[in-house]
C-alpha cells in the first residue's frame, strides 16, 4: 500500500534525527515523507536537509508564516496542511506524525496490513510509551483504544469523509469522534510500541489548558461532560489546575460564542458517545 507521512517540526533538533532514522528503517517505506520546518530557530532544518539528501522519497519545506509560540492544536495542524498541499491523492493512507517519536521497524507494514484487511478501519496506530525510571512505560493520558496524535494514520476514505483535520486544539479528539460518526472503526495495535521522547503536556501552559477547555465547548461537549473529562485529566496529571483552566476556557468560549467545530447532529452523536463511555466505566 502507498502511504504518505507529514511531520510538522518546530525546534526539534534534539529528537528529529532519531525519528527520521526510525522511518528510514521501516520494512515498508513511505511513498513520500514531507517534513515541514515550522519556523525553527535551531538546527532542525540542517538535520532534515542532511536526511533528505540521502533519501529521494523525503522532502523538507519551510513554513515561514508560522507563529513562534509553541501551542498544541491549531499551529501543528496548519503546519501539517502546508505539507499536505505538496502531495497528491494517490495514497492509501496518510500519516500525521510528530518529530519526537521512535517507531519499531514493522510499524507501517503492520498499519498497512490493518487497512488492507478491513476497509471499515478509518484510523489506526500503536500505543505510546515514555521513559520512566530507566524503562519504557505506557503514557497513560488516554485510553488504549484511542490512536494518539503523535503518530496517527488515516485511510484516505476516512480522511476525506471527516473533512481532514480541524486547525484547533482538540483536533486529535474531534477527528476520532467524526470518524465514528461516519461509521469508521478506530484500531489500536498494542504490540506496536511507539517511544515518545518528550512526554505529552509537560510544557503545556495555562494558555494551552484554557484552549483545551475552549475546544470542549467547540466540540459541543456540554458543561457536565467537559467537567468529567477535565477532572479525569487533572487526576491523571495530578494537577488540579488542569480542571480549573479547562472549565475557565470552556466558559470563555461560550461567552465569546466561539464557532463550533462540529454540526448539531455531530455534536449530539459526540455527547451520546461520551455518555456511553462514562456509563460503561461506571458499570451502569
Amino acid at each position: 500500500m502507498n502511504y504518505y507521512i507529514v511531520i510538522p517540526a518546530h525546534n526539534e533538533a534534539q529528537f528529529i534525527y532519531r525519528t527520521l532514522r526510525s522511518i528510514a528503517g521501516q520494512t515498508l517505506l513511505p511513498k513520500k515523507l514531507i517534513v515541514v520546518n515550522d519556523n525553527s530557530s535551531d538546527d532542525t532544518p540542517v538535520i532534515v536537509s542532511e536526511f533528505t539528501a540521502k533519501h529521494s522519497w523525503a522532502k523538507m519545506i519551510t513554513n515561514t508564516a508560522a507563529l513562534p509560540e509553541h501551542l498544541p492544536g491549531g499551529k501543528v495542524v496548519r503546519a501539517f496542511y502546508k505539507g499536505l498541499e505538496t502531495l497528491d491523492n494517490n495514497y492509501d493512507f496518510i500519516v500525521k506524525m510528530d518529530a519526537d517519536v521512535i517507531l519499531p521497524p514493522d510499524y507501517f507494514a503492520t498499519i498497512a496490513d490493518v487497512f488492507r484487511k478491513d476497509n471499515s478501519v478509518g484510523i489506526a496506530g500503536g500505543l505510546i510509551y515514555i521513559a520512566q525510571d530507566n524503562r519504557w512505560v505506557y503514557e497513560a493520558i488516554a485510553d488504549k483504544n484511542h490512536v494518539r496524535g503523535p503518530v496517527k494514520a488515516y485511510s484516505r476514505t476516512c480522511f476525506e469523509k471527516i473533512g481532514g483535520l480541524k486547525p484547533a486544539i482538540g483536533w486529535d479528539t474531534v477527528d476520532t469522534l467524526l470518524a465514528r460518526f461516519h461509521g469508521f472503526k478506530i484500531h489500536t495495535i498494542p504490540n506496536l510500541k511507539i517511544r515518545h521522547l518528550r512526554p505529552t503536556g509537560g510544557s503545556y501552559t495555562k494558555k494551552a489548558r484554557l484552549l483545551q477547555g475552549q475546544a470542549m465547548y467547540t466540540m459541543r461537549y456540554g458543561f457536565l461532560i467537559t467537567f468529567i473529562a477535565s477532572a479525569k485529566t487533572a487526576w491523571r496529571q495530578k494537577n488540579i489546575t488542569v480542571l480549573k483552566h479547562n472549565l475557565q476556557g470552556y466558559l470563555k468560549g461560550k461567552r465569546q460564542k466561539k464557532p463550533f467545530l462540529v454540526t448539531e447532529e455531530e455534536g449530539k452523536f459526540i455527547r451520546n458517545h461520551r455518555w456511553r463511555g462514562i456509563r460503561k466505566k461506571l458499570g451502569i
